[in-house]
């Protein structure tokens, strides 16, 4: 019998709650995380930190955290994504606690095999530790910079990364099996996305993304975005592969901007990603506008949320994501609709708009993404987003 908060009944209830919202539907990858002791994996967290739907802090930096324990519902989800199967090989591009590399051993089995990767030699000695102390001893921990991968046991049927990459390596492409799997929280246009790609001859191509957010990777696959202030307490971020006019931006940010409503609303903690990813298939000038709560509070913006909205750059004029509280029926919703600056500005806000309105129209619908190396020709047409050693294009269904 245990007690109402030994371990096993606080994993218990944090699987359950997992399963309750409707985001771990794998028998297996169930009684994967049922199995794996959390809390071993973050011991200087208490059982409730460990076992609540949070991100846990591995290794703290002084900008923020180097290494965490990712939210439990991220995990399942990235697990659901990658489905390895008994006898799988499988390497993990950022080891972080462990605890991923062990659920991954218990999914691929005795005939499979898990290698898992880290640039910082204290997160790869806290993960040895810590797959030894819960007997995952048979878990291979490399100490290198995960951009190159590990071809001493390629090619893999899945690789998972669970840090925030800019840009695909090369290596991650050659390394994997055709046919194969990877799974990859991949920046693009200011926002992150958890993209399931299944491997062809010549490219990627994907099967499912999902909104998350990861620790920015480091080392080899330095970040490719750009930032600037446009006024006090806002700021755009960009791809380098754009071109951004800040000094014009700054001019059209100081008018009064014009905002257009779309007609949709949504409920409090709705997700509105999808308007973000659909705008990355069709405006090549996506970006990230942010904000702080003073310079909301008093203008010259108001974006949707403080900290990151998407928004739509050309030449001296942008445009972005807002909202504005309504009631309906007793019922608090928000609606949505765009802000547009600058001579330009109410046709982008204009456009923005049309996007919310066809994402309302079906907000399961995903682009098709693909990726091709560098060098490679990409054999599909769409919105063409440039990295540095690969080319994605997005095709707006």
């Amino acid at each position: 019998m245990t007690s109402a908060n030994s371990p096993e009944e606080l994993r218990g209830r944090m699987v359950d709650r997992i399963i309750g919202a409707g985001l771990l539907r794998s028998a297996r990858i169930e009684a994967a995380m049922r199995t794996v002791p959390r809390h071993e994996f973050a011991p200087a967290a208490s059982l409730a930190d460990a076992y609540a739907d949070r991100t846990v802090t591995v290794k703290p930096g002084p900008d923020g955290p180097v290494s965490t324990l990712s939210m439990p519902s991220v995990v399942a989800i990235m697990l659901r994504q990658l489905d390895p199967l008994p006898g799988d090989n499988v390497l993990e591009i950022g080891a972080g606690a462990g605890y991923n590399a062990a659920l991954l051993a218990e999914l691929v089995g005795p005939a499979g095999a898990v290698t898992t990767i880290d640039i910082d030699s204290d997160v790869t000695a806290h993960a040895r530790e810590a797959l030894d102390a819960t007997g995952y001893h048979h878990v291979r921990v490399i100490n290198a910079d995960g951009a190159f991968g590990a071809p001493d046991r390629a090619p893999y049927d899945k690789i998972i990364v669970t840090v925030g990459p800019w840009d695909l390596p090369a290596a991650w492409f050659d390394q994997l099996a055709v046919v194969g799997r990877l799974v990859v929280p991949l920046y693009w246009r200011g926002q992150s996305r958890s993209i399931a790609f299944t491997r062809h001859e010549d490219h990627l191509r994907a099967v499912d993304s999902q909104p998350c957010a990861f620790i920015p990777m480091v080392g080899d696959v330095a970040g490719g975005e750009r930032s600037a202030g446009l006024a006090d307490g806002v700021s755009l971020h960009w791809d380098e592969d754009q071109r951004i006019d800040t000094a014009a931006l700054r001019s059209a940010v100081g008018g009064v901007g014009t905002t257009l409503w779309s007609g949709v609303t949504v409920a409090p903690h709705e997700g509105v990603d999808g308007i973000w990813l659909r705008l990355t298939a069709t405006e090549a000038g996506t970006c990230r506008i942010s904000a702080t709560e003073a310079a909301i509070a008093h203008g010259p913006v108001k974006p949707i949320f403080p900290g990151w909205a998407p928004a739509v750059v050309d030449g001296d004029s942008l445009a972005y994501l807002t909202s504005a509280r309504r009631t309906a029926n007793g019922q608090r919703r928000y609606a949505l609709g765009a802000t547009g600056h600058g001579p330009r500005g109410h046709e982008l806000a204009d456009r923005i708009v049309a996007t919310i309105k066809r994402w309302d129209g079906n907000r399961a619908a995903q682009p098709v993404i693909t990726a091709w190396p560098v060098g490679t020709e990409p054999r599909v047409s769409g919105q063409v987003i440039a990295k540095r050693q690969t080319t994605l294009v997005l095709q707006d269904g």
